[in-house]
């Protein structure tokens, strides 16, 4: 990824993703502690004033036009949403963790603090999408179920996607319990390259970036990047829900054709 800073923000982007895009780090914002300083969830305890003024900062530095910016409620669900734009009189569209579009000019925007953006872009139809990628959404096949859905809608052919996978809680740091390990066997047949275990405990540890590269790869999409920075190792760019204890924000990522 290319690392980019545009009116006192930072943000990265991926060097393969066609599409106007950027994944924002926490810096540049208005935010105070714990928030500090980039924040852009608004239900983590901020002041709503700060969030709003740290949301038109990062569509500025984008260039993409924040009145036409489309969200989610995020849940953990692999639901996918079409926006064609904005509802009048509310900030998200629905419940989901997906979001299409091809619409030009109209930027799709997401929240994390460990979870995992993935980003999709199909050039020759003009149209990208956006994931929001927990270990619930991941097993449940939220980045191919995005894929399928713009396949369906706008005859995307996935031979003809991009996508990044963006920064996330990277897999030293992910320790999981037994039930998420049943999950991600039951959803991909195979634990190899997904879990690790401690050799010490047998604690395991999963590995986001490659769960959802799989399910990218048996969607179709075969161009596909991926970040590989730890959210949780680098706190100082990222909100790390896991590593600061809850006590965070939220960093933002935004997709435009």
């Amino acid at each position: 990824m290319n690392r980019i800073e545009a009116q006192g923000l930072a943000y990265y982007q991926f060097e393969s993703m066609p599409a106007r895009h950027g994944i924002f780090t926490r810096q540049g914002g208005v935010s105070i502690a714990p928030w500090s300083s980039l924040n852009l969830g608004g239900n983590v305890g901020d002041d709503p004033l700060a969030v709003r003024e740290n949301h038109q900062r990062m569509y500025a530095a984008l260039g993409v036009d924040d009145s036409r910016a489309c969200t989610v409620w995020q849940v953990h669900s692999a639901d996918v949403v079409y926006a064609a734009g904005p509802v009048p009189g509310r900030r998200w569209l629905v419940a989901a963790d997906a979001l299409m579009t091809d619409k030009p000019g109209l930027p799709l925007a997401m929240r994390f603090a460990d979870c995992t953006p993935i980003l999709v872009c199909d050039p020759r139809r003009g149209a990208v999408g956006m994931a929001h990628a927990g270990w619930r959404g991941t097993v449940q096949g939220v980045s191919g179920e995005l894929v399928r859905a713009m396949a369906a809608a706008f005859g995307s052919r996935p031979a003809d996607m991009f996508a990044g996978i963006g920064p996330s809680i990277g897999p030293e740091h992910y320790q999981v319990g037994e039930e998420v390990v049943a999950a991600v066997e039951s959803r991909f047949s195979t634990l190899d390259g997904l879990i690790a275990r401690n050799p010490r405990d047998g604690t395991a540890y999963l590995d986001l970036w490659a769960a959802n590269r799989l399910d990218l790869e048996r969607a179709g999409v075969s161009q596909i990047e991926i970040a590989g920075l730890s959210t949780a190792s680098h706190t100082a760019e990222f909100y790390s829900h896991r590593a600061e204890k809850g006590r965070t924000g939220r960093f933002g990522a935004v997709i435009a054709w």
